[in-house]
């Protein structure tokens, strides 16, 4: 059984909890998932099975879409609900759409973000929240992202709902603080669903549910890297050889045999040459 399970992932799990259930569910070890999410945010979780963890790397998505809400008037030390409360000021009820549309479009583009302390990045060697809860400081560099596309769902006082497309990498919770702050106001993020990773979209997920009753469908791998460019080869030996291969094509190349099957992910190294990046045989 190897494939790929895309999960709605629920509030308050985390994504190695849908690792663990996915497991046991299917008596199996070889379980990953691809793009965490917080316990506080729910939606698009793709999980690899078996031989699929091979592929985990080509299926981090380069782009993800989010609806996120924005609270204002309250920061915090985690960007979000769950952290401790920094600032607090009243919401004065002086927002308009028109103004809150020109606040969004300042952010579309590429761009430099600054990701909250409390994440997984790491910095020397360590992971920046574990230096927010030692209370130690540290140098946060920023990070080049891409917002594809912004726009405002709902405006209701003191919260503002929008929908993101965004590029691999970028922090909606401090893009959130952010738009807060070109409001006037401190803010943070109380709510976050992913609805799409890459070609994954939230309609084709499952329930945990769903999951532990047998009803779902695994994607093959051969159809969840179908966004990928490929070239099929005539003699299979020389992907299990690991032997470069002429051609010209750039980027990530799925190579595949006669019958369409993909063998392994090949990438460009230079003088049309395509070498061989991970066998998923």
């Amino acid at each position: 059984m190897d494939g790929i399970i895309l999960i709605d992932k629920p509030l308050g799990y985390t994504s190695h909890d849908i690792v663990g259930k996915v497991r046991r569910v299917l008596h199996t070890k070889k379980v990953g998932h691809c793009g965490t999410l917080d316990p506080e945010a729910s939606g698009v979780l793709v999980v690899c099975v078996n031989k699929a963890t091979k592929a985990l790397q080509f299926l981090t998505s380069e782009d993800k879409h989010y609806v996120a809400t924005i609270k204002l008037g309250i920061s915090t030390d985690t960007y979000d609900m769950t952290g401790t409360i920094q600032n607090q000021v009243p919401y004065r009820n002086d927002i308009s759409l028109e103004q809150l549309n020109h606040v969004l479009t300042q952010f579309k583009g590429k761009q430099k973000q600054i990701p909250p302390i409390y994440s997984a990045i790491k910095v020397n060697g360590k992971k920046l929240y574990e230096y927010a809860r030692a209370g130690e400081t540290v140098e946060i560099q920023p990070r080049d992202i891409e917002i594809y596309s912004i726009e405002c769902v709902a405006l209701n006082e003191d919260e503002i709902q929008i929908r993101v497309h965004c590029s691999k990498g970028t922090y909606i919770r401090s893009l959130c603080v952010d738009i807060a702050c070109a409001l006037g106001y401190p803010g943070c993020m109380s709510a976050l669903k992913r609805t799409q990773s890459g070609p994954f979209k939230l309609e084709d997920c499952v329930s945990l549910e769903a999951l532990e009753n047998n009803q779902y469908e695994m994607i093959a791998l051969d159809e969840a890297l179908a966004h990928l460019p490929s070239l099929t080869i005539e003699d299979e030996k020389i992907v299990y050889h690991g032997k470069t291969i002429d051609s010209a094509l750039e980027g990530q190349i799925a190579i595949k045999n006669k019958e369409g099957h993909i063998l392994a992910i090949y990438e460009q190294s230079g003088n049309h040459t395509l070498k061989n990046v991970r066998g998923l045989w």
